[in-house]
């Protein structure tokens, strides 16, 4: 008679995910609510972007695009907005959280663009990392946003609906990342981000989720769903 070995570290469970179909399902669904989405963020250029998602960190995008809308009038190129300087620069964003830290990186930021880019954003992911305040997902909303490259930038809302529907799930932003570059199907992937954080932004809440007006709430694997009849 076989006897269950001692020590042996029980099976991880693998997590839960949804099937091809339901993916291309789910991002049909997306598309078709919203054909052409695009992020809240105000801006004209790559740079304003660049900057305007560098003051998003911890953020909303209402609070940058108050700031940005009286700070771009007034300095909207590397070159304005080294000349501002830190102190100059800080009245401007002073509403937004961690704005000394952002002023001190934007300006650093925009002196390193002068120095080694001629004053132009660089359509260069290692570049883009290597600018102050700039990290992955910064780098990830520039290249996709501003230049269309099918890149993932992955924040708090695409992580949670992520791991929720099953669609990538995931226990690094990294790993979903990955996942979602594996995942969702070409014709998407340039959209996908956008229409994943509105989704999350407005729907797939993090403290509640708005599970009755949820447009993909058939194919969702998140057990504790909200109660309610699905919006007709």
């Amino acid at each position: 008679m076989a006897t269950k070995r001692s020590g042996t570290a029980p099976r991880r469970r693998r997590a839960s995910r949804l099937k091809p179909a339901q993916v291309e399902e789910l991002f049909s669904r997306l598309k078709w609510l919203n054909p052409e989405p695009a992020t809240e963020l105000e801006f004209s250029t790559p740079y304003e972007l660049l900057v305007a998602v560098t003051l998003s960190a911890q953020a909303t995008d209402v609070g940058v695009n108050k700031a940005t809308r009286k700070l771009f009038p007034v300095a909207n190129s590397p070159a304005a907005i080294a000349a501002l300087g830190v102190e100059g620069l800080k009245p401007y964003i002073a509403t937004i959280g961690l704005y000394n830290t952002k002023a001190a990186n934007v300006v650093a930021m925009a002196q390193q663009l002068i120095d080694r880019h001629e004053g132009e954003v660089p359509r260069d992911r290692a570049a883009l990392e290597a600018l102050p305040g700039v990290g992955r997902k910064t780098a990830n909303v520039v290249l996709n946003t501003a230049f269309g490259e099918p890149t993932m930038a992955v924040d708090t809302h695409i992580f949670r609906v992520s791991n929720r529907t099953g669609l990538a799930p995931g226990k690094t932003v990294r790993a979903v990342e990955d996942a979602l570059l594996a995942t969702v199907p070409a014709d998407y992937l340039h959209d996908a981000h956008h229409w994943l954080i509105l989704h999350g932004r407005y729907v797939c809440k993090a403290r509640k989720p708005d599970c009755p007006r949820c447009a993909i709430r058939d194919l969702c694997l998140y057990k504790d769903k909200t109660p309610g009849d699905p919006e007709p």
